[in-house]
């Protein structure tokens, strides 16, 4: 781990995944002095606004069930760095982590030396993962795009699928303000090559990606049109779905993870699948590796329960659309007596969309902050949450593991004596770095 340590502090001397160069030249470079690795298997791209990690574990689950040795990497990480690089369904060791920089460092400095830029620590990233994936080797990668999608480092690949999920209004910093704008970036992991998976989307959002579709001449397949959701239920620790495939109709599914959002996320990932493997009209996929492959998905970080009595969960959301999704599963599938909503959050995210999205379902809120630089002042987000919630519904904590136990006490409190003690919750939510630090805190490690 030490050594571990020195690298990431040696990668974190270029520019963080903060600071953009939006540009494919210098992951191109690297690739081409590589001998372009990129190449040698065939991949699923995924974006969106929310749903993309979640998405690839789905996906990497199926291609796995089905057979293949498959490499995923995501972003970004929840707890340690190598969760990112993710081969046979497991983070590479950190040994294996250093390795790939370690090879590829040479010719990080050639990329260097030829531009007037230095490689992101992002796109460094990038390239150690396309190398892993190429020396493993992997018969199928599955890549969650960084930010966007067209000037992704990640897109420097000619996907054999692109997923695009919902599109939203998120890192209005790099992508602006302007949904189609968004949307329109979002598209460029389409190619002429690509089989289109799209996410159901706002009609100005949908008009964007489909011009890209026909722009690049490429093959589509649209949710609640080609592919959907038919039915779900709530089921113990999860969901059972069934699902309209490409292929035709997949019933008995049964998805550990809450949320009619995990229900869109499994059916694009479902056909995502199936076109990777050419299924159609006559050609589905075996139901029963479909089965095992969604049975086993894990996504830590998603609506993950922590403990019980009283239940916590903590959950990534870091945007108005993620907080929504998150408030309408804990509405649809609990009925806490209370909710104690703890939350810390980057003082770049819209902090009072993210807290009127959890206002309905949270009967106090707990704010905190999370260790990170960039995290939001405990004080300012309580002068956001002032406004939506009341003095009388905020605690502040400043310190995470404190705000944590003082939730956990509030979500036991009762009111009246015969009240009973059971039924409180608990979720830990705001961002990604704040669920990865109380999934450290509840003795989780990284998976």
């Amino acid at each position: 781990m030490q050594v571990l340590r020195a690298v990431e502090a040696q990668l974190d001397t270029r520019w963080p995944e903060t600071k953009i160069g939006p540009s494919l030249d210098r992951i191109s470079r690297l690739m081409d002095v590589l001998g372009n690795p990129h190449h040698s298997y065939p991949v699923i791209q995924i974006t969106g606004t929310n749903g993309k990690t979640s998405t690839a574990r789905m996906v990497d689950s199926l291609l796995t069930r089905i057979g293949l040795r498959v490499g995923r990497f995501t972003s970004p990480h929840l707890q340690l760095v190598t969760e990112r690089i993710a081969i046979d369904g497991a983070p590479i060791s950190p040994d294996r982590y250093v390795q790939a920089f370690r090879e590829l460092e040479p010719y990080i400095g050639m990329v260097d030396a030829a531009g007037d830029i230095r490689m992101t620590k992002f796109e460094v990233l990038v390239g150690m993962a396309y190398a892993a994936f190429a020396e493993a080797p992997v018969d199928a990668a599955v890549v969650e795009v960084g930010l966007g999608g067209g000037w992704d480092a990640t897109n420097v690949v000619d996907a054999k699928v692109a997923v695009v999920g919902p599109v939203d209004i998120d890192h209005t910093d790099y992508l602006g303000p302007d949904i189609t704008g968004i949307a329109r970036e979002k598209a460029g992991i389409i190619k002429p090559a690509s089989v289109a998976i799209l996410g159901e989307q706002r009609p100005e959002v949908n008009r964007v990606v489909l011009e890209r579709v026909a722009e690049v001449d490429s093959v589509v397949a649209r949710q609640g049109q080609e592919f959907m959701v038919l039915d779900r239920e709530i089921a113990v620790g999860g969901q059972v779905v069934r699902l309209q495939g490409l292929g035709g109709v997949y019933e008995d599914i049964y998805l550990p993870l809450h949320g009619a959002h995990q229900a869109d996320n499994a059916v694009r990932a479902l056909a995502a699948v199936e076109a990777f493997f050419g299924a159609g009209a006559n050609r589905q996929l075996d139901v029963e590796a479909v089965r095992e492959g969604f049975a086993s998905v894990v996504a830590p970080g998603r609506m993950e329960r922590m403990r019980s009595a009283p239940t916590v969960f903590i959950d990534a959301a870091h945007n108005p659309h993620g907080a929504r999704a998150l408030a309408a599963a804990l509405d649809e599938e609990f009925a806490f007596r209370r909710m104690i909503t703890v939350v810390g959050m980057m003082a770049d995210k819209d902090a009072k969309g993210i807290l009127a999205a959890l206002e309905p379902v949270s009967t106090e809120i707990v704010l905190t902050r999370n260790t990170s630089p960039r995290a939001m002042d405990v004080d300012e987000l309580a002068s956001v949450a002032r406004d939506i919630f009341g003095d009388d519904r905020i605690a502040v904590e400043p310190r995470l593991d404190s705000a944590i136990e003082a939730a956990v006490q509030r979500a036991e409190e009762v009111g009246d004596p015969s009240e009973p003690l059971a039924g409180g919750g608990v979720v830990v939510t705001g961002s990604v770095v704040t669920a990865g630090e109380a999934r450290t805190l509840f003795g989780k490690g990284p998976a």
